[in-house]
């Protein structure tokens, strides 16, 4: 009985259509006592009749309309495992409709990458939907001695990324046994091998486990060919492995030319094909440029398909710079290699960070030879996309990070105008979307809220420092010192890359 009741909870707002209902049935009855009670009908009685049937009808259908409407949102909400506090909601409704499926109505999002980037964007957008795949680079990993072996590490972090319990998930794929006779043997590594070994393919066994762990999405390799990723560096020489490219080129203080894998002929792994061509989006970044994002978009026929695509395409811009491969770039720098390797459709649209980061975060990765990747907007929009400018940066353990939260709210935005240009505003995937997302740019807006004045806050006690001759200056001087420092080296690249514009022209 209480189950009952809950429908007429403040928080349903089902009451409000249930009266709309109410009142159409008024009106409608109304008018048809009328005609059973007169028996000469007048013209004024005849509006009379005409008036209720339309205002009674209306009120009935706009009222079964919003109702089944609202009680779908219920439904996504009831199913909505996060709330603002990232713990499991709690609805009385619940009781009354619960479907967890609801999420495979979601929209179909495929990410193409590697690494912490890759498993970033994916770690967002499982609030959203449960049709993700994943496209992970799986070229060799070297350890110097030339053995190659299967990059399982990407694969575990995905698998963690995709998990409802992340940190349950992590545990035991990064578990070392301490039995003597399974030392130093992972789990996480034993169990990927087994899975390889039952189905005799790892696309196969990869999409196993996706189910046997209860995992959101799916986690497919590029290729399954043996690939190695190379490099040529502006003198010429050729890096040959992923691990090496960076090293080398830093070390000859050489920009990359291209990138490229060995052999160029390897074929797309079952389902990727497919997944690109069935997605609402296609995500591309963020991660290492050169190591890990081209190499997926060389394997054949993959560029072609996504260009070829009717989905949104999406590239997310890196925040820093990365020492041997990105070194100095912008924004524009990064697109022009992307277009350069893979042909300008490859993407609509570019999501990129608004570049406000506290400089004192910034000083850490100034010293190994990062930088923020500067914001030249104008020159980027150029190149014929749209750039959606975000505070896509958090500060997590003092290291500067991808918001997970912000890039999937905005891709699902996105995804939401697109749907609405379409009138599918009363799709399971609109719906679904627009609740989430009401929720989560509300949490995001007290978020940049807290983060702005923290900011302020900064901000003021590095200047008061500065006015203050007291024993607590010295307590803030190297913070004072270390933003200063900060500064200078941004308008150093700044005022180089203005130099290297100049110098190309």
């Amino acid at each position: 009985m209480r189950g009952f009741f809950s429908w007429f909870n403040s928080k349903t707002k089902i009451k409000r259509w249930l009266f709309l209902i109410l009142v159409g049935v008024c009106f409608t009855c109304f008018a048809i006592a009328t005609i059973l009670n007169s028996k000469v009908l007048r013209p004024k009685e005849i509006i009379e009749i005409v008036a209720s049937f339309v205002v009674g009808f209306t009120s009935i259908v706009i009222g079964f309309v919003f109702m089944q409407k609202r009680m779908l949102e219920i439904l996504i909400e009831a199913n909505n495992t996060y709330t603002e506090k990232g713990i499991k909601a709690n609805m009385n409704i619940k009781r009354l409709i619960f479907n967890k499926t609801m999420y495979d109505e979601g929209p179909k999002v495929v990410v193409i990458g590697g690494g912490t980037g890759l498993n970033t964007v994916i770690k967002g957008l499982k609030k959203y939907t449960n049709n993700i795949t994943a496209i992970i680079n799986m070229s060799e990993c070297s350890n110097g001695d030339h053995d190659v072996r299967l990059p399982y590490n990407d694969i575990k972090e995905s698998i963690i990324a995709l998990s409802d319990k992340e940190d349950l998930m992590r545990s035991l794929f990064h578990w070392n046994f301490k039995n003597k006779k399974l030392r130093d043997l992972n789990f996480g590594d034993i169990y990927l091998d087994a899975m390889n070994e039952i189905f005799d393919s790892t696309s196969v066994g990869l999409r196993k486990s996706t189910e046997i762990l209860n995992i959101t999405g799916h986690i497919i390799p590029s290729t399954l060919d043996d690939i190695t990723v190379c490099a040529e560096l502006e003198d010429g020489t050729v890096v040959e492995g992923k691990d090496n490219i960076p090293q080398v080129a830093y070390d000859r203080i050489m920009k990359i030319k291209r990138a490229y894998i060995s052999p160029s002929n390897c074929h797309p792994a079952p389902g990727v094909l497919e997944a690109i061509n069935e997605a609402d989006a296609i995500v591309i970044g963020p991660g290492s440029l050169y190591t890990d994002v081209l190499p997926n978009l060389h394997v054949k026929n993959i560029a072609k398909t996504i260009k070829e695509s009717s989905a949104l395409k999406i590239y997310i811009t890196n925040i820093m710079t990365q020492p041997g491969q990105t070194d100095n770039y912008s924004i524009s720098d990064h697109l022009e290699a992307l277009f350069k390797h893979t042909g300008k459709e490859i993407i609509d649209y570019a999501i990129a960070d608004t570049g406000e980061i506290v400089p004192e975060y910034v000083r850490k990765y100034n010293q190994e030879g990062q930088d923020i990747v500067l914001q030249d907007i104008d020159k980027a929009t150029k190149k014929g996309i749209k750039i959606i400018q975000k505070d896509l940066s958090k500060i997590e353990n003092d290291f500067i990070r991808h918001n997970p939260d912000v890039i999937a709210s905005s891709i699902m935005e996105l995804i939401g105008n697109d749907l609405k240009y379409r009138d599918k505003e009363s799709t399971p995937e609109y719906i679904l979307i627009n609740s989430i997302l009401k929720d989560e740019l509300k949490r995001e807006k007290k978020e940049s809220a807290k983060i702005r004045k923290q900011k302020r806050k900064l901000e003021k006690s590095r200047k008061g420092a500065k006015r203050r001759k007291s024993k607590f200056n010295s307590k803030y001087s190297e913070r004072i010192e270390s933003i200063q420092n900060t500064d200078e080296k941004k308008n150093e690249n700044q005022k180089l890359y203005k130099e290297m514009e100049k110098l190309n022209k």
